[in-house]
């Protein structure tokens, strides 16, 4: 598998290219702003793009996509409820997802996890020993739940849900706001404030 993060200029975002080896078919994950970064990431490794995964669909992380599902005619794949969302960019090759969801990208499998709490469309996508979490749990951190459409509740049970996963599992988050640009659950699980705590009531006072 070939995997690889990408910083992107603008509000600290992540967009990745996860690509098969054999079948040299691609998927990029939130592309926003330079495009032309990203695909020149898949260029490097002669990777068709076929997918664009979208993880929310807050602004910061589907500004490219319109553009990218227009040079690349990728289908995208988003959460059911963020369906409407890509469609009103003008897109109709639009596949939904929802947990448990599976799909491939050439012999490559991922998994989805429905994690809403910062965004009601959020899912974190579980591909070979790697999670990309977006905005439900970053390095040392999480995501918001102060906006209009986010959920406190669910965000803790969300980030329960990954604490739980094996803690050899490598941490690829939506944006570089910790020490470091990835982790592990391990990591998170010991240096996370967010993860450390033990009740929904002492994550609710730490926000």
């Amino acid at each position: 598998m070939i995997f690889e993060q990408i910083a992107l200029s603008r509000m600290d975002n992540f967009s990745y290219v996860i690509g098969d080896e054999d079948s040299k078919e691609a998927a990029v994950v939130d592309p926003a702003w330079e495009n032309d970064k990203i695909l020149g990431v898949a260029m490097k490794h002669d990777l068709k793009v076929t997918k664009i995964i979208v993880t929310h669909t807050d602004y910061d992380h589907i500004e490219g996509v319109r553009d990218m599902a227009k040079d690349t005619g990728a289908t995208i794949i988003v959460h059911k409820k963020g369906e409407d969302t890509i469609r009103q960019l003008g897109i109709d090759n639009v596949e939904t997802v929802d947990e448990g969801s599976e799909f491939n990208i050439g012999n490559v499998k991922v998994k989805v996890m429905y994690t809403p709490g910062h965004n009601p469309t959020q899912c974190c996508f579980l591909i070979e020993n790697k999670i990309i979490t977006g905005d439900t749990l970053f390095v040392e951190g999480c995501g918001r739940v102060d906006f209009h459409h986010s959920n406190i509740k669910d965000q803790w049970e969300s980030l329960q849900r990954l604490k739980a996963l094996d803690e050899n599992i490598e941490v690829y988050p939506g944006h570089d706001y910790g020490s470091i640009p990835h982790s592990t659950i391990k990591h998170e699980k010991e240096n996370n404030h967010f993860l450390k705590c033990n009740t929904f009531e002492e994550f609710s006072t730490i926000r």
